[in-house]
């Protein structure tokens, strides 16, 4: 059985991070997630990926190659157009077995399969929906359910005193390969108000399991925040690279951290980066690698990406700063979020 990653989407909503890049590949505690998610299905045994691309398809290509890396084998399906998620998986209908399992790339999640596939095979439907629970689930497709899980139908955006239940789409499925016969061809399709409700009226039997673990959509910039300092408090059991100190502190190799620096955890300080003299970073701040900060500067609820200058005396809070940009000295910013192309046109 092999795993499609549904990595194609243009992640508008994320923008400016991700103007130039495709929000998978977004660092999630300096590492892009779409590694995280690899590297936590290969320690569940799986061995063989595909992965749909669109937006920017070369930077995830020339980063994972043919997965070697990775000691993955990872294949390529190539949006020409945009197909929504059903004509994303008939896209890569040709690379799929007789069995697999589909995830939104941009979800980010600790989920175990092994849970989700023993109920797929406890039942003879076609096609199993991993459901998450929602405190609100009025701005989703709500599913309403029989008690052997077989899903009736999905109500969207219901108001939250006539939602059916609180459990949505988690974005994460097992499906056999006979129902891709139901999804067009080379058109956009939407999975959840055309795919999923034809297979229901069809009777070919849609399940739906709750499942467990964390789970976040990194789709805005506050919950791509959020995801950061859940990570860093242990909400989630996603590895954070880095050496941990115990105290919610993790530092990379080859930093150059002054003695007078002041780390307020929770902190995370990537690879062979360098902090200046009476600088304050933290609380809940995100450092990529190779990135240098001045003397005198402080940093909070602040993510930078690799190669960022944060300049003497500069001030950060509640900032997302892309790959490569520099802070001037004795700049104050505060809920800025900018990347390498808006300097460039500024």
């Amino acid at each position: 059985m092999n795993v499609l990653l549904l990595a194609g989407g243009l992640g508008t909503r994320l923008r400016p991070m991700t103007e130039n890049m495709p929000k998978p590949m977004a660092p999630i505690v300096n590492r892009p997630w779409l590694e995280h998610l690899i590297l936590h299905l290969k320690e569940q045994g799986v061995q063989r990926f595909v992965i749909a691309l669109k937006h920017y398809p070369e930077k995830i290509k020339n980063y994972f190659g043919d997965g070697r890396r990775l000691g993955v084998s990872i294949q390529y399906a190539l949006e020409e157009k945009l197909l929504g998620t059903a004509g994303a998986i008939k896209n890569a209908e040709s690379l799929l077995d007789e069995q697999f399992i589909v995830l939104n790339a941009d979800i980010v999640h600790d989920i175990e399969l092994i849970p989700l596939l023993d109920f797929h095979r406890s039942h003879e439907g076609k096609v199993t929906i991993g459901l998450t629970e929602v405190e609100d689930p009025s701005a989703y497709g709500v599913v309403e359910q029989d008690d052997t899980g077989r899903i009736l139908c999905f109500v969207e955006k219901p108001r939250l005193d006539e939602a059916p239940s609180r459990r949505i789409n988690a974005g994460i499925y097992i499906m056999e390969k006979s129902v891709l016969a139901a999804i067009p061809s080379d058109r956009e399709v939407s999975i959840e108000r055309e795919t999923f409700p034809l297979l229901i009226g069809d009777n070919i039997g849609v399940y739906g399991t709750t499942i467990r673990g964390y789970w976040a959509d990194m789709g805005t910039k506050e919950r791509y925040r959020k995801i950061h300092w859940d990570l860093m408090t242990g909400t989630s059991r996603i590895p954070i690279p880095g050496q941990s100190r115990g105290d919610g502190i993790w530092i990379g190799k080859g930093c150059d951290i002054a003695a007078s620096a002041f780390l307020v955890p929770p902190v995370l300080i990537g690879e062979n980066v360098r902090i200046g003299a009476r600088s304050v970073i933290g609380p809940y701040a995100v450092v990529g690698s190779k990135c240098s900060i001045g003397p005198n500067a402080r940093l909070s609820e602040t993510i930078l990406w690799d190669g960022c200058q944060v300049n003497d005396g500069a001030n950060l809070n509640n900032c997302i700063f892309g790959y490569g940009l520099e802070i001037g000295s004795r700049h104050i910013l505060h809920e800025a979020v900018m990347n390498r192309l808006e300097v460039m046109q500024a």
